[in-house]
């Protein structure tokens, strides 16, 4: 840790005895090791500073110097190491929090017997390893993981601190979430695909999050037995994100009960796969006919972006906006219909990619080129409320009322206006959506009527699925058909759709996002009783990117 302050009391020839336990202390420049105790949050007022700022002392600003961030990190992991949590606390910007947070460390997550060994400061930034043992009546298992801390400066007083989050304690921690070790509340679950696989990361390594909310929802109904576990428990702000609680360490096995889903084997597979090969991907296959999922995978298997993700969809969404332009007779596929280069609306000036035109042509050419302004230039004919209606009543999204038996984000369409509310007909402004909610999407149109996506069957628990308040009439459905049929076999889609069924219609998207050097990339299709939808953040656009993922699952449909 640099130059480390010399402990007074310590004796320089051998360490220190506490309470039957060894605290070691090790110098150097990249790292250092320390033996945490546990107890509770008893505090050395010795160790706190006591010196008095003069008022007219002056705040010091800029940025830290790496004196200040190692001492400051040393003073935060040595007084967690000793017990002295107050004084641990007292070293960041949040001592209520980190009080409550790391008094639970060894009262609640039964953590004893910890080392902490710090890594090479970057900047700020200082991280560092934890290792221990987790106790509980007379079970013991070692633990070992990876955090980091780091050191900000107060505005008000101009000292360094650390910055507390709750995942300086655990990497897996959001603020407000606690880690608990006891007889776990919810019993385990094994999941099993509609052939009567059993579903296990080691088969199928993105389906963590889903195993995790399956066991949530029916762990306590599915006739399994708890063990006893180390888990994150989350608090409300990460419930509000619909996280579920997470298992750090089984202690003891429970008997699990089990839940049987839709997935299929066979689309599982091959979505794991082509998720795999592509960073920071995800998609999703559904059966419109009846709403079952049948794959879900994303590349990064920590949070499910496919179910829960909330994302600009980019022109994807207009699909829904054309719904409600032929419904509203405002235009019609073959009816002509210009794209300017720019169009603008509210004091803003909307391009399209590649500030491309289409000066003559129809609605249809329009669509299937993806070009915004002729969307846009719409937007003095509508109500502000007319885009959520028509997503809320025709596509059941935005309502949060989807139950497919795990953790869902189902979209997001609000009430705009001026230019937000143009930027929203093409995706934009403050549409959010995910894969799951565009798969549904390419369903409704693929059947004419919404069927509220499902994971496990709604007979399972007596649930009752979401549903729409109307559907579209036979002509719109028809309307909507010729353009995503045209889009793939001439449009932004061709090249991804290439191979497929002429009577397949698809979507290309490409969703700006500030801060990232390109788009995110959006694909959705349907084909036969099949329907898919992806996303690739930060790839570019959707027809290169998301679109061969889709493609290649739908193709399995034959």
């Amino acid at each position: 840790m640099g130059n480390r302050r010399r402990v007074a009391e310590r004796p320089k020839t051998k360490p220190a005895v506490v309470g039957g336990m060894i605290a070691v202390v090790i110098g150097g420049a990249g790292f250092g090791a320390y033996a945490l105790y546990g107890g509770g949050a008893s505090a050395d007022d010795r160790s706190a500073s006591t010196s008095a700022s003069s008022d007219h002392k002056a705040v010091k600003t800029g940025p830290l110097s790496a004196t200040e961030v190692q001492t400051t990190a040393e003073r935060f992991l040595t007084g967690w190491q000793q017990g002295k949590v107050a004084q641990a606390a007292a070293a960041t910007n949040d001592p209520t929090a980190a009080t409550a947070l790391l008094t639970g460390f060894t009262k609640d997550a039964h953590i004893t017997g910890a080392t902490v060994t710090e890594g090479t400061r970057t900047g700020d930034k200082v991280p560092f390893s934890v290792k221990g043992t987790v106790s509980y009546k007379g079970t013991k298992l070692p633990l070992s993981y990876q955090s980091a801390l780091t050191v900000v400066r107060k505005k008000e007083d101009g000292k360094p601190y650390v910055d507390w989050h709750s995942s300086v304690v655990h990497p897996d921690l959001r603020d407000g979430d606690t880690l608990v070790t006891g007889e776990s509340g919810t019993p385990p679950v094994k999941a099993y695909d509609r052939h009567g696989g059993e579903l296990t990361t080691a088969k199928y390594p993105s389906l963590g999050p889903v195993l995790d909310g399956l066991r949530e929802k029916y762990g306590k109904t599915a006739g399994g037995k708890a063990g006893i576990e180390l888990d994150v428990v989350r608090g409300k702000a990460s419930q509000k994100a619909k996280l579920s609680d997470k298992t750090l360490l089984t202690l003891t096995k429970g008997t699990p009960g089990r839940v049987n889903t839709t997935l299929s084997p066979t689309f599982q597979a091959a979505a794991e796969r082509q998720v795999a090969a592509k960073d920071k991907s995800s998609v999703v296959v559904m059966r419109p006919s009846t709403g079952e999922i049948l794959a879900v995978a994303n590349h990064n298997p920590s949070f499910n972006v496919a179910f829960q993700g909330s994302l600009a969809p980019g022109s994807t969404m207009k699909i829904v906006t054309s719904t409600m332009l032929f419904e509203k007779d405002l235009v019609h596929p073959d009816q002509s219909h210009p794209c300017p280069k720019t169009y603008k609306l509210a004091g803003w000036t909307f391009h399209n990619d590649g500030d491309s035109e289409i000066k003559q042509g129809s609605f249809k050419l329009a669509f299937g080129a993806s070009c915004n302004n002729a969307f846009i230039n719409f937007a003095p004919k509508l109500s502000n409320s007319d885009l959520t209606q028509e997503a809320q009543q025709v596509y059941g999204l935005g309502l949060n009322n989807w139950s497919i038996g795990v953790p869902t984000f189902d979209g997001s369409v609000p009430v705009m206006s001026g230019a937000q509310m143009g930027a929203s007909l093409i995706g934009q402004g403050g549409v959010r959506m995910n894969p799951l909610n565009m798969a549904s999407v390419s369903s409704t149109v693929a059947t004419g009527s919404f069927h509220q996506p499902y994971l496990v069957d709604p007979s399972v628990d007596h649930r009752t699925l979401a549903k729409a308040s109307r559907t579209m009439s036979s002509k719109t459905q028809a309307e909507l058909k010729e353009v995503m049929s045209y889009t793939a076999s001439y449009g932004t889609a061709a090249k991804a759709m290439s191979g497929l069924s002429s009577s397949c219609g698809a979507k290309t998207g490409s969703a700006e996002v500030d801060g990232q050097q390109k788009p995110n990339g959006w694909f959705t299709a349907y084909c036969g009783d099949l329907a898919a939808s992806g996303v690739v953040q930060a790839g570019g656009h959707g027809g290169d990117t998301a679109g061969p993922i889709v493609a290649a699952l739908l193709k399995l449909g034959g």
